[in-house]
């Protein structure tokens, strides 16, 4: 992301705070102290926007002017609800197809993707507010602007948010190595809400527990696992032939 989304010092910040820009993230320097920043960080925490303290280092190669220690990344998207989103889907008739991205931290891969998932129909994207790749520029220009298209929910808690649409009558589905069953088997018509995890990392535990299908593609070189945003490609299409 560059300069021209970020806004920075604390004035600045607060100010794009109450103006209601849609904030990324905040970067805030290690081992900054004092009144005026700790108010700052207050504000922050009221509005629930992800901040994350980094090496000064980091501040500097955003911008070399007067940033006090403080970078506010502006996401060029409008966040969306997803507790509100979903209810509307059903009232439109709609069967939720919803994507649940769980720590993707990859630009590229998320915005890969959410081309895929924008060109599949797919209702809408969740991701986490922290630990989650970052909507700047490159996710928009690999996404091929789907990312202005489909809704991105970005939320607190993904485990709570899974266990919401589970809740409201979504199958939840867990792309896993670990599997039980091969992804072509499952019936997956109806409303559903497909986990995809991390390469590195898979699915968190908590998540992997509410899944009531944990589907896994084969693998049948010596490669152990597929690019995430390939895995969701071929998941989301095979969702999509049976709904």
């Amino acid at each position: 992301m560059g300069k021209e989304n970020s806004v920075f010092g604390i004035r600045a910040v607060e100010e794009a705070i109450v103006a209601g820009k849609e904030i990324e993230k905040v970067f805030i320097k290690k081992g900054l102290q004092g009144d005026l920043f700790k108010s700052f960080l207050n504000k922050i925490r009221e509005h629930d926007i992800p901040f994350q303290f980094v090496p000064v280092e980091k501040l500097n190669r955003i911008t070399r002017k007067n940033h006090q220690g403080v970078i506010a990344m502006i996401s060029p998207i409008t966040y969306q609800n997803i507790e509100q989103l979903v209810p509307m889907l059903y009232d439109d008739g709609k069967n939720p197809f919803v994507l649940v991205l769980d720590h993707v931290t990859d630009v590229r891969n998320f915005g890969a993707i959410a081309r895929t998932a924008e060109c599949a129909g797919v209702h809408a994207i969740v991701v986490p507010d922290k630990g989650g790749a970052l909507v700047n520029a490159d996710a928009i220009k690999t996404s091929a602007g789907a990312l202005h298209t489909i809704p991105v929910c970005r939320v607190k808690n993904l485990t709570e948010t899974v266990s919401f649409l589970k809740n409201s009558g979504l199958r939840i589905v867990a792309a896993t190595e670990k599997g039980a069953v091969d992804y072509a088997e499952p019936d997956y018509s109806g409303p559903v809400a497909l986990v995809m995890g991390a390469e590195d990392k898979g699915i968190s535990p908590d998540i992997l527990k509410e899944a009531d299908v944990r589907s896994r593609i084969p693998i049948l070189g010596n490669i152990d696992s597929l690019n995430v945003s390939v895995a969701a490609g071929i998941l989301i299409y095979e969702i999509l032939k049976k709904q």
